[in-house]
């Protein structure tokens, strides 16, 4: 596999991982307090080659995915699970505990960030769907998140992220059937 854009990640040891998984250049914003100069540098790379927003699944890592995709518009988004991020017992959550299995099939499904997006799903259907206003919504979200692959969202974020992405009511339609599916099986 051959990635002709940057990946934005944390910190060395992700780039490692990274490494581990293919050959691609990386950009590392050392921690969620993204400099100005880290932020030029991601800009400019933006601009030659495109930028893929490859963070942890955790609160830092959107909080960085949040600041480069403000400042930085037109950028790729890729995503891992909490279980894919898991490291051991006394360890963090992180791109750096991803199999190179699982780093080239999220690099594979990447999602770019529309700029001004038009709603495709309304907060009706979430609801509709049993994705917000229930007790089993954060299950379902859950599963959801991971069939689309667009990582961990509540409800607000959910939403946002749906528009953002322009994933259509079509294509969730299909994930929330891939999921009763799975749950039918087992």
């Amino acid at each position: 596999m051959i990635v002709k854009e940057i990946i934005v990640v944390e910190g060395q040891s992700d780039t490692e991982a990274i490494r581990r998984a293919l050959d691609a250049d990386t950009i590392e914003t050392n921690g969620s307090r993204v400099s100005r100069r880290t932020i030029r540098a991601i800009q400019n790379a933006q601009k030659r080659r495109g930028v893929i927003v490859f963070t942890d699944p955790d609160y830092p890592g959107e909080r960085i995915r949040k600041i480069v995709s403000q400042a930085v518009p037109g950028c790729k988004h890729a995503f891992i699970t909490r279980a894919e991020g898991q490291g051991g017992s006394n360890e963090s959550l992180g791109i750096e505990h991803a199999t190179p299995r699982t780093i080239l099939r999220s690099l594979a499904k990447v999602y770019t960030q529309f700029e001004e997006p038009e709603e495709q799903i309304s907060m009706q259907t979430l609801r509709s769907l049993g994705l917000l206003g229930s007790k089993a919504s954060r299950r379902i979200r859950e599963q959801l998140c991971d069939q689309l692959n667009i990582g961990y969202a509540n409800g607000k974020q959910l939403y946002k992220r749906l528009r953002m992405f322009q994933i259509s009511e079509r294509d969730l339609k299909q994930a929330m059937d891939a999921i009763g599916a799975k749950e039918q099986s087992s």
